[in-house]
């Protein structure tokens, strides 16, 4: 479980902030701190659904589990947690997550959202010229790159053949050989800048000069044609996982779909033999897509080559391995507010977020106010070294002197010191340059704009009673997985004594079911599953029976293989478990036979066999035992008289 997880699930969060009322009842207080009423309430009724144990959803039984959560709250201040430097990147991350809610509220986002729905009724097929320069270097080049663009346009319109200035010019690595061709691709799938030039330009003609990351840009736009419409698939999927297989992966999906072909049901050959277990239980079905929507071009290309509703594909290969697609359904395009979530989601995640900070940005100056007091670029031209290049600068300080105030938002003075320590940190994941004067000036184009949200954040939990609970919770939350990691789960992996003592006392709580060691064979009809069950009681092997009746490239039976525990799915519903023959079991329309070869009875399991419940449950018992220890540290008082208030207004 990671520590998002652990954020978003954890039951029992209460926010940190105390908010701004004239009066608050205090329900208890640990070490002198209150602990608030309105806290507790507000908690009790988002949780109590999630609590299991009915003795704890009573006041005073979910009171137990509140102390325990605010005792760990505590404890986690006390050793400090909260300026580890792990801990401030990873609430960082929450902060800018769960404030975009609050501060992309503006209507650049649907607006955008807006252009994209309409840009993406449609597909584009271009090719491009490209004349490399970066946006850190220096003016010169920048300036040589985009006149040799100019003339290659100039040319282009004067009806030089583009393919040929292509091969000419483009300094796009396989221009020459693709002659600059992008194939159709619609909104989303280039750099915004670059899809806003081949949206806007005409069938046939030469696009405006365009500005990216990647240098300068001209296109063609060869074709434009109506997208295509959004399908429903359902696949059967064998994983190609090579050497860990027990079979071979084509030809396992070959005699799946040679089954079809003799009739069977798709849905329960999904169910039974297609390796993506999120599909497989609903029969194969997928959630629907658009072109350009998947990861593997293979898999849609044959989604999309299927015409006819219930169309099967024969089997085909991708990055993920083997797919037989059926087409289930085609969909009518989708209105804007159908897509609206979706779009505006990507708009924030994609290209065109930097419009959106640009206009965040200025909707934060506006609102609390920015005044710009001194220019950082000489000091720091000269102040950080060519080490930067090299993510090695070391920064030491800057003296009270030379420490100005670099900007100001609404009453915070931001200084060149704050400017200096966002350096010495970025340098460590910044994208290499070799030009310090355009590192320097990405890095204060960052460091504002993360000054501007980081106040905006700060007033915002002083503003907003909702965002300050939401943030109070994620708050606690990563602190208390990292205490728990500290002082339990850690603790509980290398304590390889305290591990072995604590299974020797429980061992019985550990036991394996009965097992067996099988060869089951699918097969296709009862006829076939007799002749498989005959020729298993002659002591034929389940390799030779499969050889035997799969014939002429008929595929009647399918084997499979290993030592299953009773109630394994691989198992037949009903399975008796007996040494030798089963009898004949119908199940998703195939005819099951299982040959028992030995069975093994019930038992303790060994410890490294049964590690990770052990793990688990010994880390309940470190847990149980080290909260024991909180609960006489911190001293605890609780104001009856309130909790006898919010008994009478919770339970009645």
């Amino acid at each position: 479980m990671n520590k998002y997880s652990i954020s978003l699930l954890v039951m029992f969060m209460v926010t940190a902030i105390s908010f701004a009322q004239e009066k608050k009842e205090t329900l208890l207080t640990i070490d002198g701190s209150p602990v608030y009423t309105s806290e507790f309430v507000r908690v009790y009724k988002k949780n109590l659904e999630l609590v299991q144990d009915d003795s704890q959803k009573t006041v005073e039984g979910y009171l137990d589990l509140f102390v325990d959560y605010k005792l760990k709250s505590a404890e986690a201040y006390a050793q400090n947690l909260n300026e580890s430097n792990s801990f401030k990147r990873e609430f960082r991350k929450y902060q800018e997550q769960l404030s975009r809610n609050y501060i992309f509220e503006d209507k650049v986002t649907e607006d955008l959202a807006r252009e994209a729905y309409e840009r993406g009724k449609e597909e584009i097929h271009a090719a491009h010229i490209l004349i490399r320069v970066g946006y850190d270097d220096v003016p010169q080049d920048t300036l040589k790159a985009y006149n040799k663009i100019k003339e290659v346009r100039e040319k282009a319109i004067n009806g030089e053949d583009f393919e040929s200035l292509v091969k000419q010019y483009s300094e796009e690595p396989g221009a020459k050989e693709r002659a600059g061709d992008l194939g159709y691709f619609t909104v989303f799938s280039m750099v915004y800048p670059f899809e806003t030039g081949a949206y806007n330009t005409k069938e046939g003609e030469i696009s405006d000069i365009i500005r990216t990351q990647f240098g300068y840009h001209i296109l063609k736009v060869k074709d434009r044609r109506k997208r295509k419409p959004k399908i429903g698939v359902s696949h059967i999927m064998v994983l190609d996982n090579g050497g860990t297989r027990t079979f071979d992966p084509e030809e396992r999906i070959n005699e799946v779909y040679a089954m079809l072909q003799q009739g069977k049901s798709f849905e329960n050959l999904a169910k039974q033999y297609s390796d993506d277990k999120n599909s497989a239980v609903k029969g194969g079905k997928l959630n629907p897509f658009s072109s350009g929507d998947l990861k593997s071009k293979a898999f849609e290309n044959a989604a999309y080559d299927l015409k006819e509703v219930g169309e099967i594909s024969k089997p085909i290969k991708s990055e993920f391995g083997w797919h037989i697609i059926r087409l289930d359904e085609t969909f009518s395009d989708p209105s804007f507010e159908d897509e609206r979530a979706r779009l505006e989601k990507r708009v924030k995640e994609g290209s065109r977020s930097k419009i959106v900070t640009i206009a965040v940005n200025k909707k934060i100056k506006d609102k609390y106010g920015f005044s710009l007091k001194n220019n950082y670029r000489p000091f720091f031209n000269e102040f950080v070294t060519e080490e930067v290049l090299k993510r090695k600068w070391q920064y030491d300080t800057i003296s009270a002197e030379d420490d100005k105030v670099l900007f100001t938002i609404g009453n915070k003075d931001v200084m060149y010191s704050d400017f200096a320590e966002y350096i010495s940190d970025r340098q460590r994941r910044m994208s290499f340059s070799n030009r310090k004067h355009a590192v320097i000036n990405d890095m204060y184009d960052e460091f504002e704009t993360q000054a501007l949200k980081d106040y905006f954040r700060e007033a915002l939990e002083e503003e907003n009673e909702e965002y300050a609970a939401v943030i109070g919770e994620y708050r606690d939350g990563l602190l208390i997985f990292d205490l728990m990691e500290k002082n339990i789960w850690n603790k509980a992996k290398t304590d390889s004594v305290g591990l072995q003592n604590y299974y020797e006392a429980h061992k019985e709580n550990y036991k394996w079911n009965k097992r067996f060691d099988t060869e089951i064979i699918s097969a296709t009809s009862r006829e076939n599953a007799e002749k498989a069950s005959a020729l298993f009681k002659k002591g034929i092997s389940g390799e030779e029976i499969k050889t035997q009746l799969n014939k002429d490239d008929i595929v009647n039976v399918i084997l499979t293989t290993g030592m299953f525990e009773a109630e394994n799915r691989q198992l037949p519903e009903g399975f008796k478990g007996k040494k030798g023959v089963s009898e004949i079991y119908h199940q998703n329309d195939s005819y099951i036979v299982v040959h028992v070869k030995n069975t093994i009875p019930s038992g303790v399991k060994p410890l490294e066999e049964a590690r990770g419940s052990v793990l688990s449950d010994y880390q309940t018992h470190l847990e149980k035992e080290w909260l024991k220890q909180l609960r006489q540290k911190y001293n605890i008082t609780i104001n009856k008289k309130a909790l006898k208030k919010i008994k009478k207004e919770l339970e009645g």
